[in-house]
């Protein structure tokens, strides 16, 4: 089954430009970057990385970025504005690396996209080195579960439903179309905890700049989440 990234490529290309949404540029951005900087990371896996955005941004950083997804359409465009980069063809679900072989693993709005996630959560804690970090943005479990409605006194409010259900739904902007997937909060961290991965922060960030009605917009809503889990154990990459 399609998951419509094919099809949507050209468009997601287009719309992210090199600056990437509102959700990238103007709440994501800077609290990823803080998170890694200066932290000594030598080695990255980017886990969905499309264009190749974030990838270049960590090698800003110093960080040797690998990037890996599944849309040859986004491949092509990632190696056209980083021809030295390297970026693979592949799922989060089977990552074709050894165990270990990364400090430093992200997964920037991609866990939305993942049909498996039960598999790709194991599979970048497998491919993490021990003390390596497992970084994560996701939409948050309240927003995938609802969406704006207007009521009669003609005022918009955010509707949640179906909250404990786990599925995939269509979603649409600017042309693009693709299958994202609801899941509970709980789901995430019962998967990350069994891989026996620890929690060193969490966040819900919001928009630090942008048009003032969407940062209000975004300030009802609990739009965003960041999470940075730690591998257990001593080595290369133990902080």
């Amino acid at each position: 089954m399609s998951n419509g990234w094919d099809e949507s490529a050209a468009a997601w290309i287009a719309d992210m430009g090199e600056e990437g949404d509102f959700g990238r540029s103007y709440v994501f951005d800077a609290p990823m970057l803080a998170r890694l900087r200066d932290r000594g990371f030598r080695r990255a896996l980017d886990v969905g990385c499309g264009e190749g955005r974030f990838c270049r941004m960590l090698r800003d950083l110093g960080i040797a970025p690998v990037g890996i997804d599944p849309t040859d359409a986004l491949l092509r465009q990632a190696r056209a504005r980083d021809p030295a980069g390297t970026y693979r063809p592949g799922r989060a679900e089977a990552l074709p690396f050894a165990d270990g072989a990364f400090d430093l693993v992200v997964s920037y709005l991609t866990l939305i996209d993942i049909p498996d996630v039960r598999a790709a959560i194991r599979e970048m804690a497998r491919v993490l080195a021990p003390g390596g970090t497992l970084l994560i943005a996701n939409l948050t479990s309240f927003s995938t579960a609802g969406a704006w409605t207007m009521d009669a006194d003609g005022i918009r409010r955010f509707r949640i439903d179906g909250y404990l259900e786990e599925r995939a739904e269509w979603a649409e902007w600017h042309g693009i179309r693709v299958r994202n997937w609801h899941r509970p909060l709980s789901l995430y961290m019962r998967l990350l905890l069994e891989q026996g991965l620890a929690l060193r922060h969490f966040d819900e960030p919001a928009p630090h700049r942008g048009d003032p009605e969407r940062i209000a917009r975004h300030r009802r809503v609990p739009w965003f989440v960041m999470m940075e889990w730690e591998k257990p154990g001593t080595g290369p990459a133990a902080r």
